[in-house]
């Protein structure tokens, strides 16, 4: 007798103690912060510095590197609209780059992402702009945090910029609250 109580306790206190990804992190009213990694691209020159994530690329004999997060609003169960800043350094050209948009997670755990990506750069009259689209998938390592590799592609806006479109695979990293 006291085995089969000591069971139902131990059950019991695993059911309680044990955390699924039940939706809360992405409920209407929570925040989200993100970082995230892109590879890929090509040599696309200044097309690939403009962006919000965190990078350090060789292209020939100039170096790239970037830095920027995102963040973003639960402006409904599983819809977040967010923002993105984003600094890049191009072989001393200074990239100054933002994002605009909306993620939508399907079935908790599945994000797909319509953006606006645009850039400014340091001494040049180029201001282009990217349509970016995203998909992948969350895993939540924690309660508040996860882990989303996913593909992404950015589709110039600006044919006498660049009529190259991006295609990159990116492994974000997202604090939830």
């Amino acid at each position: 007798m006291k085995k089969i109580l000591f069971m139902i306790a131990a059950t019991t206190g695993l059911m309680f103690t044990c955390h699924g990804q039940d939706g809360s992190q992405t409920d209407q009213g929570s925040w989200l912060i993100e970082a995230n990694t892109g590879f890929g691209g090509g040599d696309t020159g200044f097309a690939q510095t403009a962006n919000t994530s965190f990078g350090l690329t060789s292209i020939g004999d100039a170096t790239i590197w970037s830095i920027g997060a995102e963040g973003g609003y639960f402006i409904a169960n599983n819809l977040a609209a967010k923002v993105g800043l984003g600094y890049s350094d191009f072989d001393g050209l200074t990239i100054f780059s933002y994002k605009l948009g909306a993620k939508y997670y399907i079935i908790n755990t599945v994000p797909v992402q319509l953006d606006v990506t645009g850039a400014s750069y340091q001494d040049a009259n180029e201001n282009p702009l990217w349509l970016g689209i995203q998909g992948g998938y969350a895993i939540f390592v924690a309660d508040q945090i996860s882990i989303e590799p996913g593909l992404r592609y950015n589709l110039s806006l600006n044919e006498d910029f660049t009529d190259e479109g991006i295609l990159e695979f990116r492994i974000g990293f997202a604090l939830h609250f």
